[in-house]
């Protein structure tokens, strides 16, 4: 849709746009020539992982909507030692933001720490907890808490019935994993440690210890399975016992296969933690604690809540926030059948 006609018509849209979104109004000539501020996003995820597709394409609307610019930076390999180099160099750049993941709040601590050494404002998003993020001396934290959303889920399992169910746990090495599966336990009230299951990452691995627990637990009510690769492999082990459709199936993150399952009414719901607010949340931080010369995590919610921009993104992508005293939290959003059709329709752009 084109946005006026000739240059000056072109002027007022953007000084009226900029009006409206609740900032301070610089003249149209320097929204048009230059960025209010200038940021930095830094994830652990490497240059293969392309999940972190929807976060660009988040910021890159972020700094369009904000008047800001915002770099993106990542460690090739996905080398914790590495992006915790390049943590140190945003610190020495004194870029006006800082966005990181806490990837591992041991290695990075010390680089995250020169950041807000030097009052440079910081936003945690992604991985970590909630509490890291505080202890960083962050702004906010953007993300979803695993066991919230274990624990969201396991209400929903709940309500249809759920008094027991399996957790397929494909990462066990990582010990926040487990929160996921501790939290829908406790919602349904179980423990989670017998309902968990370490099934390895290899399909085949997991679909042979998926059908032995099923034939051992045969009262099992659910499965939680906590990806797409796990889903898969679980899918056939359901469809080969002929328990699709009939145990209740839930899983987290998204995939073609999730897609149909969900479709198909095998799979109930799955759990997004929806990366776009990953993404264009902190920019939209960062920008207001630019502009509006406030680090108040109720200040800058109002602010970002009440702004039409963010407002319209929301409802374009069917997005759905937390909002806490003082963090944002971009998840639980849940996908099922009533609203597949506007994720399938943006996946990997902006869902």
């Amino acid at each position: 849709m084109r946005l006026g006609n000739g240059k000056a018509s072109l002027r007022i849209l953007v000084a009226a746009l900029t009006l409206a979104a609740g900032f301070g109004a610089p003249s149209a000539a320097s929204v048009a020539q230059a960025a209010d501020a200038h940021f930095v996003l830094i994830s652990h995820a490497p240059d293969s992982d392309s999940w972190w597709n929807t976060i660009k394409n988040a910021i890159k609307q972020a700094d369009e909507d904000f008047n800001v610019q915002t770099d993106y930076r990542n460690p090739p390999n996905g080398d914790i030692a590495d992006m915790a180099r390049l943590v140190e160099q945003a610190a020495a750049r004194n870029y006006d933001g800082v966005i990181v993941t806490i990837a591992d709040f041991d290695v990075l601590k010390s680089s995250i720490t020169k950041v807000t050494e030097k009052k440079i404002p910081l936003v945690t998003i992604n991985s970590g907890t909630e509490e890291q993020s505080a202890q960083l001396g962050a702004i906010m934290h953007v993300g979803q808490p695993e066991y919230v959303a274990g624990h969201a889920a396991g209400e929903k399992a709940k309500a249809a019935g759920v008094k027991s169910f399996l957790c397929v746990n494909h990462l066990a090495t990582n010990t926040v994993s487990f929160d996921r599966c501790r939290g829908f336990a406790e919602a349904i009230g179980v423990d989670y440690k017998t309902s968990t299951i370490d099934s390895g990452q290899d399909p085949t691995e997991i679909q042979s210890k998926v059908s032995a627990y099923l034939r051992n637990h045969p009262n099992t009510g659910a499965i939680l399975t906590l990806g797409p690769v796990p889903a898969a492999a679980t899918l056939k082990a359901v469809q080969q016992m002929g328990l699709a459709g009939k145990i209740y199936f839930c899983t987290f993150d998204f995939s073609d296969d999730i897609a149909k399952a969900i479709q198909a009414g095998t799979i109930q719901f799955a759990i997004d933690q929806q990366p776009y607010l990953q993404g264009y949340i902190p920019v939209a931080v960062l920008a207001i604690v630019k502009q509006q010369h406030t680090t108040d995590p109720a200040k800058i919610r109002q602010i970002l809540q009440a702004n039409p921009k963010f407002k319209a993104r929301l409802e374009a992508y069917g997005l759905q926030p937390s909002y806490g005293p003082k963090n944002i939290r971009s998840g639980p959003g849940f996908i099922t059948k009533d609203n597949l059709d506007k994720v399938i329709k943006y996946a990997g752009q902006y869902r």
